[in-house]
């Protein structure tokens, strides 16, 4: 089967390249799938809820947690799925009150799937050897999961893409930005000069006249600017810490 049935899907996992344990799902759900196996069917639940847990991460509040929250439905030691569907919903501002429609609808089509597997389970027995029948009724079944989860992530990635995000929380790339850097690039001016510790000490003129003062490690300065660029300056210092190779040393 091909991605054809997961559009939705394979968008929101493009979108979060840096969440290792979505993809990992995602890798999954593409190779059970594909291999007709009905462990999609479960890795379909999966990376729905990994969807929410990654939205939930990027949108909450570290002062005022979803987890605190009165009506939190994430509140219990082991959240159920519907309870991480609608936490990524209220954080979302879809929904208020965890009885909300929507949940109901969600839930409804998940329901559907696992109505769909019982009857698969008894199906079986009474198609008396069918086994077109049997493969037939498994294929709808995994086609139903993953149409379930697809639909359910797609919402949810639109939702999500709908929403500023507050750049000092977000785990977003500096890339998904743009609008946002351009503005400050044309109005911000820098200067930049090396302090006693040989660290760099930077000048932001702000409009309306005010200054910001930045100190910036050299090392910070490199890993967030340019990683291969830190790779190659830390062999260098690597080196430069090595002792001295003696005379001996080398004549041996």
């Amino acid at each position: 089967m091909s991605s054809d049935w997961y559009p939705g899907i394979e968008q929101f996992c493009d979108h979060w390249k840096h969440a290792p344990m979505l993809q990992q799902t995602f890798e999954t759900l593409k190779q059970t799938f594909a291999d007709g196996n009905d462990a999609c069917i479960d890795a379909s639940k999966s990376l729905v809820e990994c969807a929410c847990r990654v939205i939930i991460e990027t949108l909450d509040d570290p002062v005022n947690p979803i987890k605190d929250w009165k009506n939190s439905p994430i509140k219990g030691e082991s959240p159920s799925f519907n309870n991480w569907v609608s936490a990524g919903l209220m954080l979302l501002e879809i929904q208020s009150v965890r009885d909300d429609p929507f949940s109901k609808v969600i839930s409804r089509h998940f329901d559907l799937v696992d109505a769909l597997g019982k009857f698969r389970d008894k199906a079986g027995p009474v198609s008396h050897g069918k086994e077109g029948f049997a493969k037939k009724l498994s294929a709808h079944h995994r086609r139903a999961a993953v149409l379930a989860a697809d639909a359910l992530v797609t919402f949810l990635h639109e939702a999500y893409l709908e929403r500023e995000s507050d750049p000092g929380t977000t785990l977003e790339p500096y890339e998904r930005f743009p609008n946002s850097n351009a503005l400050i690039d044309f109005h911000v001016e820098a200067e930049a000069a090396s302090s006693e510790d040989g660290w760099l000490d930077v000048t932001l003129r702000l409009p309306g006249g005010e200054t910001l003062d930045l100190t910036v490690e050299p090392s910070r300065l490199l890993f967030g600017v340019d990683r291969e660029a830190y790779k190659y300056v830390l062999g260098l210092c690597r080196d430069a810490s090595l002792p001295p190779v003696t005379d001996d040393e080398e004549a041996a």
